[in-house]
């Protein structure tokens, strides 16, 4: 008999600290209209003292297992998809282990760029239909705020801090339908951090780390390959557009977010969209507007989901759910 996974409960947290597009006038060169008809951000939510990539994603883990009506002893499997780890080692899916209290048990980080939750849901389904695990943490979380370079205002508008989580666990019956993962280091130079480890820090504040990215490439690219993943999953499940209830994508900019529903020929009404509360939170954006989703009783049992999303490297993919 095969063996599937399914979502048994999601969660996500957010910085209590939130940065309006007024605040980030009297930071750079910007203003609200500039901001709002560009991107659809209005807000994003910042990091403060002793929040990190680690305690963020612990908090969300904790609300997932609740809503699954679990403890951390029953999972097996920790999977976290991060940009920002809190350290170079251990990873960030180790000190959140080490938060719930839950040892021995398999834990790794996935570094996809805005990807992530994507490429780690996937991980965590492959490893489930194994029979290898049976109760898996999804986790997405950043604090990409820590490497905004404040003085670039097409960039430093864009980025927000948070956390998102989901419990995926075997199931006789198909949860996770598909899941298509793609990447293509040739486009590199259009978004990248300008510095690493291997490749050297610079004597510069916080190492000389920006996020640099040329903003008119990226959204093309992503408009182009986020188009070509929709059409892929519908294939590969022999579905139609219409057999869609919801897309849930990558929150990154709100036109993105259009086009895409577009080409899927759905109202905006079935599309969920956070980018305007939370701005691009990578890797944890995804699971932030699902979480959102499922909590305010848009998304119900039976409803078929899309997810999708497009990050640094590049990297894209998706995940067709049956919630």
């Amino acid at each position: 008999m095969r063996i599937y996974s399914r979502i048994a409960g999601t969660g996500s947290h957010l910085p209590e600290k939130i940065l309006t597009n007024a605040d980030m006038e009297k930071l750079v060169d910007t203003d609200d209209q500039w901001i709002q008809e560009r991107t659809g951000i209005k807000q994003r939510h910042v990091a403060g003292d002793g929040e990190t990539s680690s305690t963020l994603g612990l908090a969300a883990a904790q609300k997932a297992l609740e809503a699954a009506g679990i403890t951390a002893k029953d999972i097996d499997l920790i999977v976290v998809g991060t940009t920002t780890p809190d350290l170079v080692f251990p990873s960030t899916a180790c000190l959140i282990q080490k938060g719930l209290g839950c040892s021995g048990i398999t834990a790794m980080d996935v570094n996809a760029a805005c990807s992530g939750s994507i490429y780690a849901l996937s991980v965590a389904d492959k490893f489930i239909q194994s029979g290898q695990h049976k109760k898996a943490l999804v986790i997405g979380t950043e604090t990409l705020t820590r490497m905004v370079d404040w003085t670039d205002r097409t960039t430093c508008v864009l980025f927000g801090d948070g956390a998102s989580a989901m419990v995926l666990e075997a199931s006789d019956e198909p949860g996770v339908m598909s899941t298509h993962l793609h990447a293509d280091g040739a486009h590199d130079h259009l978004l990248n951090a300008t510095v690493g480890v291997s490749s050297g820090l610079k004597n510069e504040p916080n190492g000389g780390l920006k996020i640099r990215m040329k903003g008119n490439e990226v959204f093309k690219m992503a408009v182009t390959t986020l188009g070509r993943i929709v059409k892929e999953t519908l294939v590969a499940n022999k579905l139609k557009k219409t057999d869609i209830d919801w897309l849930i994508p990558h929150q990154a900019n709100l036109r993105i977010i259009t086009a895409t529903a577009k080409k899927l020929s759905m109202n905006m009404d079935q599309v969920i969209v956070t980018v305007d509360k939370h701005g691009n939170t990578s890797a944890a954006s995804v699971g932030l507007a699902l979480d959102e989703a499922i909590r305010s009783g848009k998304v119900a049992r039976g409803d078929v989901l899309l997810l999708e999303a497009f990050g640094g490297g590049f990297t894209w993919g998706s995940a067709l759910i049956k919630y």
